[in-house]
């Protein structure tokens, strides 16, 4: 990317009409340069060979993974989304704020009704005051599986990253590849009620890597010149699995998270939850040679998972080759943690902060306190073949013992907007309503939540504290949870229960990170704070889908404030109907 040098000599001699006249020209700069970047995605089946097989997976544009979209803050993007699968789809712009338009956020029946097979629906927002790497995918079941794309926003011109220039970008994907249709994987775990099928493999932009069976000729191949300075991009698109990732012999230095700057830190390895993106400075400094980066999993609840490892390689453009026929080097291979290494993890996160001071709310309007975890459905009839959970229930999740269904008849903002009664209740508890040892025994009594479509209502302006506690029913587990239409400042995080009155003395209220997603630790708590000036409905959930599938979401509805330009905009013309 080109930038403008903002060090350009002063010109006049009285600098306080210079700076003025600078700051209003930048401003003036800034407003025309402004595009708007027109895209049709066609969402269409094509056929694609992955471990020795061919499948016909869900794609946009023909393209695994999907397009790249590269925009600057302030641009905005017009989206004309084509329907040409099998199935109902929508597109979700992960972790755009959208502002006041909640039509074009995506996810099935919260702020809009599916695209039908053969229907369009155009996507049109804008960039307001993020930078950095965030991502697109489908919202729709388990489309998200095949369906995505790295979304990268830039400064406006003339405005430089707050490290030094790269000389190259690099976006990492990381996602799960199933050798059976994801849609399938679903159907059945719905049908049975037990934990979905693991995926066969995971990959990078696509790709699974040397590991894998007939997979090595396509491995994904970066190419370098020793001693230029790399961004990568990386973005765990994975349905089911938090990551760890690693570059052999070369230190990573996180400079931004989701669509946000950081301090720099150097690492050798990071931990990424679905739907967290890190940025990385890699500095080609070693000896010339092929470097694999490799993923494996992070697994932190007693389940199954994919024990496999994805690789690319970082290849010097002047590494030798070796002496049997000209062939390559076996690339060195990374140390990466192990899968259930929670303390290397924890020592990551905690080192995420913002690059310099933020205004966090500290009169707080709503203190909420939201359980979140598993659980399971008993069965009438627990030899049923719909029956097939642990001892013969089917697996559930929740927030507040409140298992989330989403409604079919409209959705959730339409019906809202419309003044439809009946499709939800605004009654989500603020606080479980039983209080219990989250982490302990629980009592067998408490795993079986209640269903329901509860949203929890919020003025505009308010200011919100949420503090998320892992429960230990059935499992402890670290759960990625986003929240659409805002970013919050992660303030503290902990283990074991969170005690209020030694928890809260703790909290980061100076450069806490800012982010969409974040993970609360296994067995511990992780608070947040947020200003809800952003009005709508918006969907909380966690980003590991089997756990979405089974309840573990919520919805705020912000309502409007004061004025036009506090209040929802009204929705588009063609906006999907049920």
């Amino acid at each position: 990317m080109e930038f403008l040098n903002l060090k350009a000599k002063a010109w006049c001699s009285c600098p306080c009409p210079c700076l003025l006249f600078l700051v209003i020209f930048g401003f003036l700069t800034s407003l025309s340069s402004a595009e708007t970047h027109y895209h049709e995605f066609v969402i269409e089946a094509k056929p694609v060979k992955r471990l020795c097989r061919t499948h016909n997976i869900i794609t946009v544009n023909g393209m695994f993974p999907g397009p790249t979209l590269e925009v600057r803050e302030g641009d905005s993007l017009v989206i004309k989304a084509i329907n040409r699968a099998q199935y109902n789809a929508t597109l979700h712009w992960h972790g755009l704020h959208q502002l006041r338009n909640p039509w074009a956020d995506g996810p099935e029946y919260v702020t809009q009704c599916p695209i039908q097979p053969g229907q369009t629906y155009t996507y049109w927002f804008t960039i307001t005051n993020q930078e950095g790497t965030l991502w697109w995918h489908a919202h729709s079941r388990w489309l998200r599986a095949t369906v995505y794309g790295a979304l990268n926003i830039y400064p406006r011109w003339g405005v430089p990253y707050p490290f030094p220039m790269p000389k190259k970008e690099i976006p990492i994907l990381l996602g799960e590849w199933w050798d059976r249709n994801p849609m399938d994987v679903l159907r059945l775990a719905t049908f049975t009620g037990a934990a979905p099928n693991v995926s066969d493999a995971y990959t990078i932009n696509g790709q699974p890597g040397d590991l894998y069976r007939c997979s090595s000729k396509e491995t994904e191949r970066f190419p370098v010149d020793l001693g230029e300075t790399i961004l990568l991009r990386i973005i765990n698109s994975a349905m089911n699995q938090e990551l760890f990732f690693g570059v052999a012999n070369h230190k990573l230095t996180v400079v931004g998270v989701d669509s946000s700057y950081t301090k720099p830190f150097t690492t050798s390895v990071i931990m990424i939850g679905p739907g967290q993106t890190t940025n990385v400075l890699l500095k080609a400094d070693q000896p010339p040679g092929r470097y694999y980066m490799a993923a494996h999993a992070y697994s932190t609840g007693n389940a199954p998972f994919d024990n496999t490892t994805t690789t690319a390689i970082l290849e010097y453009k002047t590494a030798p080759c070796s002496s049997k026929k000209g062939k390559s080097s076996t690339p060195i291979f990374p140390k990466l943690p192990g899968f259930n290494d929670t303390a290397t993890a924890t020592a990551f996160s905690i080192q995420v902060k913002s690059l310099s001071a933020v205004e966090v709310p500290y009169v707080i309007d709503e203190s909420l306190f939201f359980t979140v975890g598993l659980g399971l459905i008993n069965c009438t009839n627990p030899n049923s073949p719909r029956c097939q959970g642990p001892n013969g229930t089917r697996f559930t999740s929740s927030m507040n013992n409140v298992s989330f269904v989403l409604p079919t008849v409209n959705s959730l903002m339409q019906a809202y907007y419309q003044g439809q009664r009946g499709v939800f209740t605004t009654d989500f508890p603020p606080v479980p309503p039983i209080q219990f040892d989250y982490t302990g025994n629980v009592s067998r009594g408490l795993w079986q939540p209640t269903k329901g479509t509860k949203l929890f209502k919020l003025k505009y302006g308010s200011r919100v504290q949420l503090v998320m506690q892992d429960t230990s029913i059935v499992t402890v587990e670290d759960h990625p949870m986003h929240l659409h239409g805002y970013e919050f400042y992660v303030v503290g995080s902990g283990f074991g229960n969170f005690n209020p009155s030694r928890d809260t003395a703790t909290f980061n209220l100076v450069d806490p990170p800012r982010r969409n997603t974040i993970g609360t630790p296994p067995g511990g708590w992780v608070a947040i704070r947020f200003i809800a000036n952003n009005p709508g409905i918006w969907l909380m959930h966690c980003h590991i889908d089997a756990h979405l599938t089974w309840g573990l979401a919520m919805s705020f509805l912000v309502e409007n404030g004061v004025g036009q330009l506090q209040s929802v905009q009204p929705p588009p013309l063609d906006l999907p109907r049920c």
